[in-house]
Order: structure tokens, then sequence, then C-alpha cells
């Protein structure tokens, strides 16, 4: 069962954003990474796909006993096997692993924010701390690397939520804070019944404000020498802000238009980041 389960998770690896970005990692980085983000895919499945809210609750408890028992000995599993062996060859902290399965605790449990910093909080959980994974994966050589990650991962997670707005609501969850709702005039109910207007707009413009602003600040902590070695992440970073641009250039309709980048565009945007990557250009010289 997990055996197929991890297929699939590479099959689904290859229809993601992530894909693109491992691509140019050397081979023993990428095999990690891979096993990393199988652990994590599989581990947001728990929340996504099953149907029972119960059952859900009951598989991430079991998925949480079975990673601890792998970190401190040997799990039934072969996958968490695998990714203990990730874990001591490249001495990557738990508590990224465990804040995340917080974070998917937190999705069974709340479907509304209150406020943005219990938003960013989930954002972390969700997306920073694989960030924090792979930093110890990639190598670095300034502690702002840590911090890069941090507010990359939190950028990367409010576009998913902007770009997703309908989408979750269809599966009972709001994730635009409720304070900014109400900032903007706009309700639960409207984002259910899809309802574009002024006010939407200038709420959408506002939130991805936001998550500009955190990709910007993200830049601030990494170093030109960390730069070659986070390519994969800046390949990410890449991606996920021209779907942000695509967004703007759309007016905010997310309703309407489904804001997805093709195959090739994700392929172009790869070979830019790579073209101009710092080391490439040394190589080259």
């Amino acid at each position: 069962m997990e055996q197929l389960a991890f297929i699939d998770t590479f099959e689904k690896n290859k229809r993601s954003n992530f894909y693109y970005s491992f691509l140019l990692l050397p081979k023993q980085k990428r095999e990690a990474i891979n096993i990393v983000y199988a652990w994590c895919r599989l581990t947001d499945d728990i929340v996504d796909e099953e149907e029972s809210e119960h059952l859900k609750h009951v598989l991430l408890r079991q998925w949480t006993y079975e990673f601890e028992q792998a970190m401190s000995g040997v799990s039934r599993y072969p996958l968490l096997n695998k990714l203990s062996q990730t874990v001591r060859r490249f001495n990557i902290p738990l508590h990224p692993f465990r804040d995340l399965l917080q974070g998917m605790e937190m999705d069974l449990v709340k479907t509304r924010y209150t406020t943005f910093e219990e938003l960013r909080e989930y954002c972390y959980r969700a997306a920073s701390t694989v960030g924090l994974m792979c930093t110890e994966i990639f190598g670095y050589h300034h502690e702002g690397a840590k911090e890069y990650a941090v507010n990359l991962g939190i950028a990367l997670q409010l576009t998913n939520i902007l770009r997703d707005v309908a989408d979750d609501a269809e599966n009972g969850r709001v994730y635009l804070p409720q304070e900014d709702l109400l900032k903007f005039d706009y309700t639960d109910d409207d984002i259910s019944a899809h309802r574009y207007n002024a006010n939407f707009r200038r709420l959408m413009k506002f939130e991805c404000d936001r998550a500009r602003s955190y990709f910007t600040h993200a830049l601030t902590f990494l170093s030109e020498e960390d730069k070659p070695l986070f390519l994969a992440a800046r390949i990410m970073e890449a991606i996920y802000f021209r779907i942000l641009q695509d967004i703007e250039r759309a007016e905010y309709n997310v309703y309407d238009n489904r804001i997805r980048l093709s195959a090739f565009k994700k392929l172009v945007i790869t070979v830019n980041v790579w073209w101009h990557n710092p080391t490439r250009r040394a190589d080259a010289g």
C-alpha cells in the first residue's frame, strides 16, 4: 500500500511546481529532496484526500507515531526509514517535520483564521518547514539562509492560498484572515458565491501586496555566496512569483480564471534561473 502511495507521490511530483526545481540538483541531493518531498506530500494527502474527518485524525496520528518510530529506530514503512537515513545523512533537525505535522493538524481542526498572525503560523508550519528541511540538504554558508527559507515558504503558501480561494471554499476552508474580510467589506458568503466585485479586488490586491513583501523580504537574507546552492529554491521562487503576477494580471479574478503555469512556462523559468545562476556564469567564464 505505502509503496503504491510512494510511486503515486512521485507521479504527482512530476506534475508539480517542485519537480522543475529539483531537476538541476546533484544526484545525491535530488534523491534526498525527493524523499523529503514524498513524506511531505503523503502527510498532506492524509488531510486533503481522505473523506472521513475521523479517519483523517486517526491516520495522521498513526503517521506521526510511525515518523517518531523511524527517527528513534525503525518504522514499518520503508519511506519513513529512508527519511530517517536522509535526516541523519544531512543532519536535518526534527522540529520542522514535527511543526509540519502540527500544521496538518491545524488543517483538520481550523477552517477560519481570525488574524494574519494566525494565518502566518499556519503558513510557517505548512511551507516554511519544508524550506528548512531542504536548506540542510542544499547546504549553506550563512545562517540567513534559514530566514530566506522561512520567508519564502510564507510567500509561496500565501500565493497558493490566493490562487485557490474558490477551491478551498468548496472544501469548507477560508484562509483569508477574517480581519481582512471585514476591512474590505467582503464575507465568507461572498467567496462561496464567487462574487467578483470592487471589494474583492481591493481585498486581493492587499493580500497580493503582502505576498510580494514576503518574496522581497526573503531575498534580503540570501547571500551571494549561498545563491548557487539554493538554485532549486530560487526556481520555486520564480515560478510562484510568476503565478502571483498572473493573479494580478487577471485583475485578481481567480473565480473565472484558472491561474496555472504550463509545463513549457515552468521549463522556461527553470532555464532562465539556471542561466543567471552565479556559478554557471563563473563556469562559462
